[in-house]
This record gives structure tokens, sequence and C-alpha cells, in this order.
């Protein structure tokens, strides 16, 4: 498709495959490319490209956290060319997996170790990672598409199957497998089913405020009856292994009214079972006011 990720990770001789094949042409199909909001819901192609579904009138109205993930992602001229489905595989940046001269990396040397444990990990995982791997997933659009309930359309040699996006990302227990895509397998498609979750944000917190990968990142989608919430969304980001839905501090807010000290206790629970090293400790506090920041300015939004 776009080969954003493909051909750094060629040019680092991380990834060296013996062919490369053009699935472009597929994009003259709608199911592939198109970008479709209807009462059902929404429905993307995995080869729609990342601006055109940033900059959608419909998405921007309807769906407000998705563009958002989006518009934050890479550099304009990366969203030209980047697409939807290449974006949610996109592999970690981890400096030890991207440097073949470091053997110690579960990802590229299935059993060689995790240089990064005793080495220099301010960017990585603090949830969801375990001693064979702490890198972190660097997407945006994924904890979008996690925290919205959407699925994953996929197309291959035995068929068509449908999956949550929840299942699409494998655990570190085997870290050189990150997906659960089947072999010859392709993402078609995503689907994020109807709901009105107008009142939503994303919010990316970074060294630099453009072109540069989340150090903790909060995806927040929120449906009001009053003062009380009534359906709360929550995923994180830069701080996990994988896209990270925070489903137990959802439950804090759930059915109550979102004031400073709930945001703050559901902030509590999300990283409860957090695991830090030398450098990356920080981000549990980073993360915490990320997401209470993210959760009280979701609140006070009109829509």
């Amino acid at each position: 498709a776009g080969g954003t990720t493909l051909i750094d990770l060629m040019k680092l001789n991380v990834e060296v495959p013996s062919k490369i094949i053009d699935i472009n042409n597929f994009a003259n199909d709608q199911a592939w490319s198109g970008i479709e909001v209807s009462g059902n819901g929404l429905r993307l192609g995995s080869l729609a490209r990342m601006a055109d579904v940033a900059e959608n009138a419909d998405v921007k109205s309807h769906y407000p956290l998705i563009s958002q993930s989006l518009v934050q992602a890479a550099s304009p001229q990366l969203r030209n060319m980047a697409t939807l489905g290449g974006n949610v595989l996109q592999r970690t940046r981890c400096a030890y997996f991207r440097d073949v001269s470091y053997t110690q990396c579960n990802k590229r040397n299935p059993g060689s170790g995790c240089a990064a444990i005793d080495g220099h990990n301010r960017l990585h995982a603090v949830l969801g990672a375990s001693q064979d791997c702490i890198a972190s997933y660097p997407g945006d659009f994924a904890q979008a598409m996690i925290a919205l309930d959407a699925r994953v359309m996929l197309v291959g040699n035995n068929g068509r199957r449908e999956i949550a996006f929840s299942e699409l990302h494998r655990g570190p227990d085997d870290p050189s497998r990150e997906t659960t895509l089947r072999s010859a397998e392709l993402i078609e498609g995503f689907v994020v089913p109807e709901g009105d979750f107008r009142r939503s944000m994303y919010l990316k917190i970074r060294d630099r405020r453009s072109y540069a990968f989340a150090i903790a990142s909060a995806a927040v989608a929120l449906v009001k009856d009053g003062d009380t919430v009534t359906k709360a969304r929550i995923a994180l980001g830069g701080v996990a292994y994988r896209p990270w839905r925070a489903l137990d501090a959802e439950a804090v807010i759930n059915g109550g009214v979102l004031n400073e000290e709930r945001a703050r206790e559901a902030a509590n629970i999300a990283f409860s079972s957090a695991v830090t090293h030398e450098h990356n400790a920080f981000k549990v506090k980073l993360g915490k006011e990320t997401l209470v920041r993210a959760l009280l300015e979701t609140s006070r939004l009109e829509i």
C-alpha cells in the first residue's frame, strides 16, 4: 500500500523481503478504499489514506475522535500516502528492534532476549508488556478504533472473517508475532458501530508538537445525560505494548458525575498494573495526568 513503515524497515535491514506485492489496485474497489457514514455506523476501507479520512466532513462531525487521532499522526506528506491498514500494522519504534546491531531483540530474533529492559527504555511500555518485550505500540489511530469498539474485516485464502479490533494485536507472549492475521490474509476495512460519541477527544503528549510519537496519549469518548456520564470509552497510547483499552477505568466513570476526583480515581485504576523500568517510570504519572485532562476536557465539550 503506502509502504511508509515497510520502506523504513527495509532501509534498516530489519525487513529483508524477497518480494513486495503492490495492492494499490484494490483501491479501485470502494470496499477497500471507501469512507462511508450511515445509520449503521462508519465503514472505512483499509486502503483509504489517512489524510482523506481525517479531513472527511462526516468523520469530523460524527467521529471526531478518529479524525483527531489521524491529524496528530505523522506529517502531512506521510498522511497523504499512508493507508489505514498499514497504519494499524506499523511496528514499534523501539531502537533495539530497529538497530540490527543489537542481537537481543525477541521481535527480530525470537529467544534472544530484550535489550531494552536493561537499556535506555524511556519510551517503552509500562502496561501490557513482559520480560520478553517492553516495546510500546507507536500508533494513534488504533487507540481511537479500540475505544469505539471497531471491528476489522479480513480476507484471505480461506475467505472472509471479522474480528473485534481488540483481537487484532497480540500480547507479548511471542513478540515476533504482533497480530492475529493469518498467512496471506489482508485487512479489507474497518467498521465502527453506530453510537453518539461526538463528545470525544484524542489528547497526545509528545516531545515536540508535530511529527513525533506519543509518550502518552488518551482517546476518550463520553455520552452524557445532563451531568451524568452514561457511557465512557477510554483507550491509552504511548504507554502500552499494544493498543490499550482501559475497561476498569471506564467502569469508574460510567453512571456518575465526572469531576476531578472521579477522573483521578479512573486514572489510578487505569495504571494500577503498570510495571516500570529505570528510565520510563515517569510515564505512569504522565499517563495519569494525560487521562485526567482528557476526561475533564471531553466532559466540558459542547456538542
